[in-house]
């Protein structure tokens, strides 16, 4: 049993994680083609579904567009369906695996753990190396965890459409020198903008407040699909680029997954935000749900600003 387990192990990607919703609407967030579709793939990827029969021996077919444009079909055929405790499936497009997922109840939470096993650990390794597959399971896991911030409510969101094309809201929103002229909220001196727009890239940049005092802040960059979408992890700062707490508020979260999302939509640019906690503790989420009204009034404060902006840079 203990070879046969290393054996195993040679071939396979895994991953687990425990979210903060219920095993159902976990559930359903893997077997609802509405919402797979929002969250499959890594960064950068989206996902247009052609066929899923959640059944066993039934189809899920659907294409993956890559942040290149590349588009790669895909097909399995459902091996195992056990509502909601485990999904089993063969991808038989190749490269060829079995994936199986499991679902646990943990007080009230959801423990999900994601295995991948191939016919060779010859095969699994060049999967990993050719596509990045294992890390492509950990951000496929980290886009499921935000799809369900959204579903439960656990999510900051404002939104607010602009007279301006897209192109240059993307511009206004990536070179530093026009963030130096809006970003923040009303009243606020962005003193230092500096950034490097690349997955992994840091945006570094400085507030300075009515009363003289500065803030720094930083994101770090996880995914940039111009000129639609941007993804990062956002949260105080230094002036050497450090993560620190809040200045006024200790118990706010160390760190925010943020989400900008430019939509074209009748001749306007719709700017969405969403932010939620990462890894955070009872004290800091208690602190980011009542905190939800400030976020509202500097968002929309910052909105005003870049509205304001644009009139002068169209």
């Amino acid at each position: 049993m203990v070879a046969s387990a290393a054996v195993e192990s040679e071939r396979e990607i895994a991953g687990s994680r425990v979210f903060d919703a219920p095993r159902e609407l976990v559930w359903t967030m893997w077997t609802d083609p509405r919402h797979i579709v929002q969250w499959w793939g890594p960064r950068g990827f989206r996902t247009t579904m052609q066929q899923m029969e959640v059944r066993p021996g039934g189809v899920w077919q659907f294409v993956m567009h890559g942040p290149d444009g590349t588009d790669y079909q895909n097909k399995s055929v459902y091996v195992e369906v056990v509502e909601p405790e485990r999904i089993v499936f063969d991808h038989v497009s190749g490269p060829n695996f079995r994936a199986i997922a499991t679902f646990e109840d943990a007080d009230g939470k959801t423990k999900v753990t994601w295995r991948m096993v191939f016919e060779t650990a010859e095969l699994r390794n060049k999967v990993v190396e050719q596509y990045g597959a294992a890390e492509g399971l950990q951000q496929n896991l980290d886009r499921l965890g935000e799809h369900l911030g959204r579903e439960t409510g656990h999510e900051f969101t404002i939104e607010r459409a602009f007279n301006a094309p897209r192109d240059l809201m993307w511009k206004v929103w990536t070179d530093p020198e026009h963030l130096k002229q809006w970003f923040g909220p009303k009243g606020v001196k962005v003193v230092h903008s500096k950034n490097d727009l690349r997955v992994g890239g840091t945006y570094h940049y400085a507030m300075e407040t009515p009363d003289g005092s500065v803030m720094w802040g930083k994101w770090v960059y996880r995914e940039i699909t111009p000129p639609e979408r941007m993804v990062f992890v956002s949260s105080f700062s230094d002036p050497d680029g450090g993560v620190t707490r809040h200045p006024l508020s200790p118990e706010w979260p160390l760190e925010m997954l943020s989400t900008i999302e430019f939509v074209e939509r009748d001749g306007k640019t719709v700017v969405v935000v969403r932010w939620t906690p990462i890894n955070a503790g009872e004290a800091e989420w208690n602190a980011f749900r009542g905190g939800m009204p400030s976020m509202n009034q500097g968002w929309s404060g910052t909105f005003g600003r870049l509205e304001a902006y644009l009139g002068e840079v169209a």
